[in-house]
């Protein structure tokens, strides 16, 4: 039987499937239906690319915004935002905080935005920018947050550094990305498909290459891999 903590994760994820159903057609593309598991060619790329069914889906998910309190009020950064399809109806919940969405593509952006504006979101504002160079002051967030987008970073060294220098001493680190070394069939279509596309951008972390870096860096360190996807929650 699940516990409260695990229930509420269920909970959660269920709010933003159903927040993502409403959306409608508009928003409706092949990566958010492979994100969210929700729809026929999602579930499709999702299962042959990482082995996940909707279990597993909704695991590496709430693993990765577990570092999102319910109840948060504080300053946050999702870096880089993409589309907004795993964040923007939590955010929804969050009417109390102040985030910043930064991405470099502003096509990735703009999907995001209309996201937020179709679903009532008025607390986020969006910033074209690179995660190698943050255009913040050291140590404004409470949160930082990164979504499957370390594995595509050209210089994950430099992101690495600025997503640890504008977060407060004590805020919170997480998200998730794909680490090679855990699935065969995942790292087969990162080298041959998503490398070449240029998607997936190497070198890339293992399991093991990733925990100690976290561990190198931040006080407290929470760690969960699913199949090939990373998801973690470090304290500063």
């Amino acid at each position: 039987m699940a516990n409260q903590k695990e229930r509420d994760g269920m909970e959660r994820q269920e709010q933003i499937r159903e927040a993502y159903k409403e959306l409608g057609g508009d928003f409706a593309n092949i990566y958010d239906g492979y994100i969210t598991y929700s729809t026929l060619s999602g579930k499709l790329m999702s299962r042959l690319m990482w082995g996940f069914n909707k279990e597993t889906n909704a695991e590496w998910i709430r693993a990765a915004l577990s570092c999102v309190p319910d109840d948060f009020s504080g300053k946050m950064l999702e870096v880089p935002v993409g589309t907004g399809v795993l964040t923007i109806p939590v955010y929804k919940g969050l009417s109390s905080a102040d985030i910043t969405c930064l991405d470099y593509s502003p096509d990735m952006m703009r999907n995001a935005e209309r996201r937020a504006e179709a679903i009532g979101v008025s607390n986020v504002r969006f910033v074209q920018g690179d995660v190698g160079e943050l255009p913040f002051e050291d140590e404004v967030f409470d949160i930082v947050l990164s979504l499957n987008g370390f594995h595509a970073f050209p210089d994950k060294e430099a992101a690495y550094r600025e997503t640890f220098r504008v977060l407060k001493k004590g805020g919170l680190f997480g998200g998730c990305f794909y680490v090679s070394g855990e699935k065969r069939r995942t790292d087969f279509t990162a080298k041959h498909l998503f490398v070449p596309k240029g998607s997936f951008t190497p070198p890339f972390e293992t399991k093991g290459s990733l925990r100690g870096r976290l561990e190198a860096m931040y006080d407290e360190v929470r760690l969960t891999v699913v199949n090939a996807m990373a998801s973690f929650c470090c304290r500063k």
